[in-house]
């Protein structure tokens, strides 16, 4: 495994993060999951996200149970709070209300003191910025967070934040966006601006959603067990199941056999390109997943053979900055 800083801050993850998003939210059972970071822990991953809307909050309690026993300095742990957990009119947002409390919450389920980075899952029009970063400022002043990082925020929130952030000394570091060959629309905008702050990303979906590794063809069934046949699942990996995609995607697998890489690995491994990432997020149902993916780490494609990627999926790749935040367009608003 390799490490890299986040941004320009001093803190180092492992170029792989292991994720628990769509995995724990219902697609394999906990035991599973559990196997699943113990082998994350075994490829020499350090860092792991998570969420505290994800599954309901049990995520982040299989995480907790899952890193019980191991020393909590030698890991970077990560969650998120903004996204609705309730009902209630402030079970959601980045009022200072909900991120005390949804921090409290946590790390009671993290069975931790403290969280290495807290991220905002979404920016909220409905709460003054100011607000936000004040609640961020106490966290990590009480130090039950180190570091505060934003998801899927544009370019322009950010430089807000940044903003703010610089002037309460909060060390905000990072974005978590979606980033793969085929949605690349943080190049334009988000990466620059992010670059010129010192923040780095930690990206999420860098296989596509699975479509990357080439386990779905053109004008067939999507294989047993897979999120393509998933209820919840099949919703986010929808917007690539075209055949005209799975036909390019295809067209890869030479390019990942000339590299000696495996379609995944190559997906993966494209991300870890851009200088501006520090860590690629991989989710996982089976331990070997894992491995494979992990392998990825260290890995240097030449020139050449981005400049095929490029050329193989053409006019497929999206790029347009204004679809920042606009997730697989099926997430329904969460302010409603």
């Amino acid at each position: 495994m390799e490490f890299r800083r986040v941004g320009t801050s001093g803190l180092r993850v492992s170029e792989i993060v292991f994720g628990n998003w769509l995995t724990m939210d219902g697609q394999i059972d906990q035991d599973a999951q559990v196997a699943c970071v113990q082998a994350a822990l075994d490829a020499g991953i350090t860092t792991f996200d998570t969420a505290d809307v994800y599954s309901g909050g049990l995520a982040e309690e299989v995480l907790g149970r899952a890193l019980r026993d191991v020393r909590r300095s030698s890991v970077e742990i990560a969650t998120k709070v903004c996204l609705p957990v309730g009902e209630g009119a402030n079970d959601r947002g980045l009022s200072r209300k909900h991120i005390l409390e949804s921090c409290h919450t946590s790390l009671r389920r993290l069975g931790t003191d403290y969280v290495d980075l807290y991220q905002a899952h979404r920016f909220d029009e409905d709460t003054p910025l100011e607000e936000t970063m004040r609640a961020f400022a106490d966290l990590v002043r009480q130090g039950k967070v180190l570091y505060v990082g934003v998801s899927e925020w544009t370019a322009g929130q950010i430089a807000r934040g940044h903003a703010l952030a610089a002037e309460m000394r909060v060390p905000l570091i990072s974005n978590q966006p979606q980033y793969s060959m085929l949605w690349r629309v943080i190049e334009a905008e988000v990466v620059p601006a992010s670059q010129r702050l010192g923040l780095g990303q930690l990206v999420f979906s860098p296989v596509a959603q699975g479509v990357l590794t080439g386990k779905y063809a053109p004008g067939g069934q999507a294989p047993e067990g897979s999120r393509a046949t998933d209820d919840r699942g099949s919703r986010f990996v929808g917007r690539y199941m075209a055949d005209a995609v799975l036909e390019k995607v295809q067209l890869l697998r030479p390019v990942a056999d000339e590299a000696g890489l495996s379609m995944a690995q190559l997906a993966v491994a494209w991300t870890l390109q851009n200088p501006n990432v520090a860590g690629a997020i991989i989710g996982a149902s089976r331990p070997e997943q894992v491995a494979e993916n992990a392998a990825a780490a260290g890995v240097r494609l030449p020139d050449d053979l981005l400049k095929r990627i490029d050329e193989t999926l053409g006019d497929l790749v999206e790029r347009d900055p204004a679809k920042t935040a606009d997730l697989f367009n099926v997430m329904p608003a969460w302010r409603r």
